[in-house]
């Protein structure tokens, strides 16, 4: 047992959607088994062919994994679980207001895209993400930290749109404001509303712009 493997509570969730049709040769490992190979490399960020034996052959567990984000299964499973827990906190299933922010996470290996952040002055990558108004995650995009916030939100923000196409309003913060904001009112036919600092109060959390940041630290 391992701390990233998948509760009982969560295995009933997720059985539905992973249980083996009628067609094709039956599966040789149990595929929550491979579930939880995959989730010990996504929570641990070893190396495949670094997990442990007692996981199905790293071979296998990969193949899964890369199968299913090609053919949209993860996407699928992520999108109608979202659905479901919005219902189940008394909203709609498709929501009307969006958040968006990013993050920046260091890199300084020499493998993969990154880029240099001079405003931050930090080389890495950069994590945009709009969430709905709970905090789930609506759309994502992972790109070079040297592109600006401005440029990068572009394609997060239609996709979550194309998704959703009952969005309304997104919110951001000030690095948003500006052509942006009229690139978003134009292209996508949506709002998107800067929340401002609240200033000479001390700390306080801002409307609107909590939630998303919030999102980052559970993530």
């Amino acid at each position: 047992m391992y701390p990233s493997d998948i509760t009982d509570k969560e295995w009933s969730i997720l059985a539905p959607f992973v249980v083996q049709g009628k067609m094709g040769r039956p599966r040789k490992h149990e595929i929550q088994k491979i579930i939880n190979g995959i989730r010990y490399v996504m929570k641990s960020g070893c190396q495949w062919r670094l997990s442990p034996k007692d996981f199905p052959p790293w071979q296998t567990v990969y193949d899964y994994y890369l199968r299913w984000r090609k053919n949209g299964k993860w996407q699928g499973i992520h999108d109608t679980l979202v659905k479901q827990v919005r219902e189940k906190a008394g909203k709609k299933p498709a929501p009307t207001v969006g958040t968006i922010r990013q993050s920046i996470c260091k890199d300084c290996t020499k493998r993969g895209f990154k880029g240099y952040d001079a405003g931050k002055k930090v080389k890495g990558r950069k994590r945009h993400i709009t969430t709905d108004t709970i905090g789930l995650v609506l759309s994502c995009n992972v790109h070079s930290a040297g592109i600006q916030d401005r440029d990068g939100a572009k394609a997060v923000l239609a996709q979550a749109k194309t998704k959703y196409p009952t969005i309304v309003k997104f919110f951001a913060d000030g690095g948003y404001a500006g052509a942006l904001q009229i690139w978003c009112f134009l292209t996508l036919k949506t709002l998107l509303a800067i929340a401002h600092k609240i200033v000479d109060i001390g700390f306080k959390a801002i409307p609107k712009r909590w939630i998303v940041e919030r999102t980052f630290l559970l993530v």
